[in-house]
């Protein structure tokens, strides 16, 4: 198993759709992240959601050709969640005018269009609900919960480890299916 010390090795394994790069940016990420909701009028599900949404936004910007990071990884999804949380708090007047951060932020405006639309954070849920069971159950255990392949193994009767990474890769797959066919057929619609 390779290990992702730096940003660069976490970035070259996103593009290369390794799921071990995307597994540390979550383990490294996860904890400040849900720390800044829940000082800020957020509690543990919308920590999980502005989370989930944030860790899509980058990734979909990791793959995308014409991106340059130009701050660390951690900033950048930080702000990025930042942004999202700002905006929902804005949306259920709930904003408190001073925000308690934790970590470095970095100005998003070059990626307004990202956060222009409710779009893709209701894509992101109605893709984990499309993605149906046993693969919500096992992203989310394995992502938000942090448990290990072998007890995702014993949790769904998977014979080893092994079966149970598998299984979390085709589920992972699937997921991204669901999220850029929705995301494509919003792009469509506007268009028209």
């Amino acid at each position: 198993m390779k290990k992702y010390n730096s940003d660069e090795e976490i970035i070259q394994g996103i593009q290369a759709d390794d799921v071990e790069a995307l597994r540390v940016l979550y383990r490294r990420n996860y904890h400040s992240i849900v720390h800044f909701v829940y000082n800020n009028n957020g509690d543990e599900h919308d920590a999980k959601d502005i989370f989930q949404e944030g860790i899509l936004i980058v990734y979909e910007k990791l793959k995308s050709d014409s991106f340059q990071l130009s701050c660390s990884l951690r900033t950048y999804l930080y702000s990025v969640c930042r942004k999202l949380w700002l905006k929902k708090l804005n949306q259920r007047s709930r904003y408190i005018g001073k925000i308690e951060d934790y970590d470095e932020v970095i100005s998003l405006e070059e990626d307004e269009s990202y956060f222009n639309e409710e779009t893709d954070y209701q894509n992101i849920k109605h893709s984990l609900l499309m993605l149906g069971e046993p693969c919500k159950t096992i992203i989310e255990d394995f992502y938000i919960h942090r448990l290990s392949m072998a007890d995702i193994a014993e949790k769904f009767g998977y014979t080893n480890a092994d079966n149970a990474k598998n299984q979390k890769y085709k589920c992972l797959n699937r997921l991204k299916k669901i999220f850029f066919s929705l995301k494509d057929k919003k792009v469509e619609t506007k268009t028209v």
